[in-house]
């Protein structure tokens, strides 16, 4: 087929090209204007349009030539080898001859317009014989299929654009019913019929259209009985003998029915039942089986108002009738004007009584209603299970005695480690040394000014008070108990040496003169700024101190051996209001007005924050174990840390009403305590549990009350007694006092 193409030739059918036919029989002889006939592209065996151009043609030659031919006619060639020129012209003249008979043919058929006005056998049947795959697979490939004949059914060539297309669609009247055939890729004109059907179909019919769907049933069986069985065989004999399981269910039955266990069908009763929908609901009733049921509320009682003879208390006078009309529907008391008339036949009409039906009627189907779950919790069930402070013993429960002496107000207190003596320190300018076991004023130290803080050394062994006054620090022996512990101390103190090159520090240490120390004075550290608070380390050999000014240097750290100062800290985080050393730790506690940070001293570094969430914090203590810390505010808070648990609070208590100045704990009972300006004293239990999965225990146990308020200030200082679990305070008053 490729030869034939590449000469414009048709081979015969039935002829492999390329072999050496016999010679053709002398009567076929053509005239030399029929081959005109077949001038134009030959009809190919593929099936493709006859009216393509040479270009058209062309794009499939290569593949013609490369896949048309069968491998016979390889084999052939092969065989035969290149012929010579006068063989090739004897096969093109006999080519000639022999396609001139289908050409012809095809000439007649289209003069005479019919298709199928000449049927031969020799008629090529285009039918795509791939078979049920995919033809998904020939994409790639320029034949759609193959034929009867084992030839390739080429594809048609698609070079029409939408233009063509939608011109087509306007010439042509017939387009509508054009169809493209997916096996062999030509176009397929619909006859009526197959567009009749395809409409039957797309309506949901049958596609026979002679098909009736309706027509009468043809009754295969009859009704008449006939002579004849259907089958022959004979009856069973169980046919004739009952049934011994039909016996054993029927006496079952009748058993049943003797029994009661099965009831005789009653006639249902035709009349409806009817049940009140607002009736009292009882347990067994139809709407009080439903939970979720919630009852009509039901209508107020009539009262004294409403009776057609009211008592005269009931009825209104002129000024209240015309308040009643000039209030709002919903503001009035009663709806209605209570009347009085002298018997019930004199009762006219109620006017709004079919207006009060239809609001009740609104009422009870237009008005939601819902069940709220209320929990029957006993409100004691709420309270947390606190031990009763009868079990939380010791703690100071009343004053025990008075210390007097000071004409002003005592701001500050301090405590020796034995707990023998107390000191004092006021706005009189003096401190007082206090004999605790009977109030008896030892010694008084004038200072010359008001004194903001004592400090007495924790250590037992040196016999040191700390006395901030202005801005010094004055060291106090108020040589009290035992000698040698106060020759000790001034050994101590005495044996200094001071270095040879003084060094630069931010105070100056000063010896008392001779008068000084008749007087008790030892040594006096000058700093800048007014000092407002003094505490000892709990060795006795450093005491912080906090200056009233701004910057770094609010914060100082005295050593008491070698006389040395330093400043801590490089910048200011606030104003300080007061420091705690560490009961065990080297770390230093530092409260400014919103927070409190604590300090690593050896690795000099920030180690928490904690946040206590009050506006101004007034005072800090150190739990002796020193894994809590508590903190009190100007804002009534007192404030409890767990260092352990969290830098938020874990209590913040609240039983005082007006500032908080002071806080303490004590070194050895599981007490706490808060003095405010309120005049009170608040004892609280706190326990702290060694087992780390235990919250420390809070109890409030006593109010203790005794100062009175001088000046809007109360309660100025609190601190514990070291060994007794009693309590001193010092007032506004100018008294300290002694809870036991």
């Amino acid at each position: 087929m490729a030869g034939t193409r590449g000469t414009g030739r048709a081979a015969a059918p039935g002829v492999r090209p390329g072999k050496r036919r016999p010679e053709p029989e002398p009567e076929v002889e053509l005239q030399p204007e029929e081959p005109s006939l077949c001038t134009s592209a030959p009809s190919h065996s593929d099936g493709r349009d006859s009216g393509l151009s040479d270009s058209e043609e062309s794009v499939f030659s290569g593949l013609e030539d490369s896949g048309s031919d069968s491998s016979e006619d390889d084999e052939d060639k092969k065989k035969d080898g290149a012929s010579s020129d006068e063989g090739h012209s004897a096969m093109e003249k006999t080519t000639e001859v022999q396609a001139g008979v289908p050409c012809l043919r095809t000439a007649v058929r289209a003069q005479s317009g019919d298709e199928y006005a000449e049927d031969s056998s020799d008629e090529e049947d285009i039918r795509n014989t791939v078979g049920n795959v995919p033809l998904e697979w020939y994409d790639d490939f320029p034949h759609v299929g193959y034929d009867l004949d084992g030839r390739r059914i080429y594809k048609p060539l698609r070079t029409r654009d939408e233009l063509d297309q939608f011109l087509d669609k306007m010439d042509d009247p017939d387009y509508w019913r054009t169809v493209q055939d997916r096996m062999t890729g030509r176009d397929l004109r619909l006859t009526d019929e197959q567009v009749a059907l395809v409409r039957r179909l797309q309506r949901g019919q049958f596609g026979d259209a002679s098909f009736d769907p309706y027509e009468p049933a043809v009754d295969f069986f009859s009704g008449d009985i006939m002579i004849h069985p259907v089958t022959n065989r004979p009856a069973d004999k169980r046919s004739f003998i009952p049934s011994l399981v039909e016996k054993e269910k029927v006496s079952r039955m009748v058993h049943a029915i003797k029994m009661g266990w099965i009831q005789p069908r009653r006639p249902r009763d035709s009349t409806p039942s009817f049940y009140d929908l607002w009736a009292q609901e009882d347990p067994n009733a139809v709407l009080g089986r439903h939970k979720m049921h919630v009852p009509a509320p039901k209508l107020a009682l009539p009262g004294h108002a409403e009776s057609y003879n009211p008592p005269p208390e009931y009825l209104l006078s002129e000024e209240e009738r015309l308040v009643w009309e000039q209030q709002e529907p919903s503001e009035r008391k009663l709806s209605f004007l209570p009347q009085k008339f002298p018997s019930l036949r004199a009762v006219p009409a109620y006017s709004r009584f079919i207006q009060e039906r239809f609001e009740r009627c609104l009422d009870l189907y237009l008005c939601p209603r819902q069940r709220k779950m209320r929990v029957n919790v006993d409100p004691e069930d709420l309270i947390p299970k606190l031990p009763r402070p009868r079990d939380l013993q010791p703690f100071p429960t009343c004053q025990a005695l008075v210390y007097r002496g000071h004409s002003d107000l005592v701001r500050c207190l301090t405590v020796s480690p034995e707990g023998q003596w107390l000191a004092s320190g006021s706005d009189d300018g003096s401190v007082r040394l206090w004999e605790v076991a009977t109030a008896r004023c030892l010694n008084t130290v004038p200072v010359g000014d008001v004194v903001r803080s004592v400090a007495w050394n924790p250590n037992p062994t040196i016999c040191l008070v700390a006395v901030a006054v202005e801005d010094s620090v004055l060291l106090l022996n108020p040589t009290l108990g035992d000698r040698l512990v106060a020759g000790s101390t001034d050994q101590l103190l005495g044996a200094y040496t001071p270095s040879e090159e003084p060094t630069l520090q931010p105070a100056s240490w000063l010896e008392a003169s001779e008068e000084e120390r008749q007087r008790g004075l030892r040594l006096r550290i000058c700093h800048s700024q007014p000092v407002t608070q003094v505490t000892w380390h709990g060795r006795g050999d450093y005491l912080a101190v906090v200056l009233a000014t701004q910057g770094h240097t609010q914060v100082l750290i005295h050593q008491l051996s070698r006389r040395r100062s330093q400043s801590p800290f490089r910048r200011s985080h606030g104003l300080v209001q007061r420091v705690a050393f560490h009961p065990a730790r080297p770390f230093l506690l530092v409260a400014s007005q919103r927070s409190v940070r604590l300090y690593h001293l050896l690795r000099q570094e920030l180690t928490k924050k904690l946040m206590p969430n009050c506006k101004w914090v007034s005072s800090l203590a150190v739990h002796p174990a020193g894994d809590n810390i508590i903190c009190g505010s100007y804002d009534s808070k007192l404030v409890w840390f767990d260092l352990d648990l969290s830098t938020k609070p874990y209590k913040v208590l609240r039983h005082h009403k007006k500032a908080l100045r002071a806080v303490a704990f004590h070194p050895r009972y599981p007490l706490f305590a808060s003095g405010s300006d309120d005049g009170s004293i608040i004892v609280c239990h706190g326990m702290v549990y060694n087992d780390l999965l235990q919250n420390p225990l809070l109890v409030p146990v006593k109010v203790l009350k005794g100062h009175t308020l001088t000046r809007d200030l109360g309660v100025l200082d609190v601190i514990f007694h070291p060994t007794q679990p009693w309590v001193f305070s010092s007032g506004a008053d100018g008294t300290i006092r002694l809870f036991s």
